[in-house]
Order: structure tokens, then C-alpha cells, then sequence
């Protein structure tokens, strides 16, 4: 997962083609959202704040699971 640089945001990953989006916080904890569209991840990746591009653009929009270990095969 590539790491970011935010007070929030760990590492983020996306996975083309099942569309999904992991994002891992600096609390430990991964969550996976759905149906992200690939321009999505490429806006996060170039927010100013990863923090904030997420309580807008992510959070309470796309549904979400946590998980628990990733395969490390997205971008």
C-alpha cells in the first residue's frame, strides 16, 4: 500500500478491477469502500489534505467493510 503523507491516513490502495478502495488510518484499522471510481483515488492521492479530501469525497458516500489483511496486488 503506498504510504501518504497525512495525520490520518496511513497508506491508501486501489484495486482497478473490483473498483475498491482501501484506506488505512493511523490507528491500524483498514477499511475497504466500494465502487470507488478510479478517478477518486487519483484526486486522494493528490488532495492537499488526504484527510479532509476524504470526509468530503469518501466517507458517507461509497459503503465500506473493514478488513483485516490485504493481498498487496492494487495500485
Amino acid at each position: 500500500m503506498p504510504e501518504v503523507e497525512s495525520s490520518v491516513i496511513r497508506s491508501v490502495e486501489y484495486d482497478e478491477g473490483d473498483q475498491a478502495l482501501y484506506i488505512t488510518f493511523t490507528s491500524g484499522l483498514t477499511y475497504r469502500y466500494e465502487r470507488v471510481p478510479e478517478i477518486e483515488y487519483d484526486a486522494l492521492l493528490g488532495a492537499k489534505s488526504k484527510g479532509e479530501f476524504f470526509n468530503e469525497r469518501i466517507k458517507d458516500i461509497y459503503r465500506f467493510t473493514q478488513v483485516t489483511a490485504r493481498r498487496g496486488r492494487g495500485r
